[in-house]
């Protein structure tokens, strides 16, 4: 099968790590890349041995005509970059959190919707591969019914040497995070009706919030409540593992450290170790995080293939997104949210 030619925008931090892991996967290369700063997207070309680099989008999208472009950039430029691929009729997968707004995320799904245009969101997390074991023990249905489970996503990890933008942030850890484990929340137990949110600023020379709770009734009716912080001071920091703890009517599972799921019934406790893949090319520190990406890089590959759509999807992560936004809403109003 011919391989998928693609053209990256944004040759930031999680570029170098999103082009390694497409490395990884058959059936794709890369053949330009593009910034504002051109001297950025030369060089990382040259690392990676791509062979057009560019500053100016439309310009590369009107030479190099790839079969999809992947958008790495700030969360301010993904709705005129995802319109302007939907213009040249390319296929287009952005980064998260997907839009600024609702109404801007949903313009955005309108306009790709209206050109025809395969669009997907890179949210990785899901793929990784403790949660998705932990989903197949909970599909399994072996602890029954689950009725309360926490997710915690609790650490002090100097996240802001490696990304200072993320100081200035009005919104912070519910964009940056939220995006992920409260998508993770959907991906284990289901949608939401209504949630309430309380967020806290504890590092005095940030602008956002570093700590939210979320508490959030499931479809099903289970309680599920999601810990996030980048300002907890703990014996062992585990960052960036998430932890998971389930309650069912016939049991319990956790997702604990080191990537050990442990399933509690009346016969006893099974445990056992779902490490991730480790590659040569990942940040140790973010090793976990960098291996989903392959993953999750696949299931995109998977969707433009058959054309159909992946977990991913934008319309998919817009349910996403509008738990983000009600958790703010939730945490400014100081009251519980519906989720319509």
């Amino acid at each position: 099968m011919k391989d998928l030619r693609f053209a990256v925008i944004g040759t930031g931090f999680w570029a170098r790590y999103q082009l390694s892991a497409w490395r990884e996967v058959p059936g794709v290369r890369c053949t330009a890349l593009c910034d504002l700063d051109q001297s950025k997207a030369v060089a990382m070309a040259k690392e990676f041995e791509v062979p057009a680099a560019y500053s100016n989008a439309e310009e590369m999208l009107t030479r190099e005509k790839p079969d999809f472009v992947d958008i790495i950039t700030n969360v301010e430029t993904h709705s005129e970059l995802v319109r302007l691929a939907a213009d040249y009729r390319t296929p287009v997968i952005c980064q998260k959190p997907l839009a600024p707004s609702i109404a801007e995320a949903e313009k955005m799904i309108a306009t790709c919707a209206a050109n025809s245009v395969w669009f997907a969101v890179h949210e990785n997390w899901r793929w990784q591969t403790p949660i998705r074991e932990l989903k197949r023990a909970l599909v399994s249905g072996e602890i029954g019914e689950v009725f309360r489970a926490r997710i915690d996503y609790c650490n002090s990890f100097p996240v802001f040497q490696n990304q200072p933008f993320l100081k200035d942030l009005e919104q912070f850890i519910l964009t940056d995070m939220g995006t992920h484990i409260l998508d993770v929340a959907r991906f284990l137990f289901g949608e939401v009706t209504q949630l309430y949110c309380q967020t806290h600023r504890v590092h005095p020379d940030i602008k956002g919030e570093d700590a939210a709770t979320v508490i959030m009734s499931a479809t099903s009716g289970a309680t599920i409540t999601c810990n996030l912080s980048y300002a907890s001071k703990i014996e062992q920091d585990r960052f960036p593992e998430a932890f998971v703890f389930v309650e069912g009517t016939r049991g319990s599972l956790e997702l604990a450290p080191d990537y050990w799921i442990r399933q509690t019934t009346c016969e006893g406790t099974q445990t056992r170790r779902c490490p991730p893949p480790f590659y040569p090319w990942a940040d140790p520190r973010y090793g976990l995080v960098h291996g989903s990406i392959v993953d999750c890089n696949r299931d995109l590959l998977r969707g433009l293939r058959t054309e159909s759509p992946p977990e991913t999807s934008a319309e998919d992560n817009l349910k996403t997104l509008k738990l983000v936004f009600a958790a703010y809403d939730s945490a400014a109003q100081k009251k519980t949210i519906p989720i319509t």
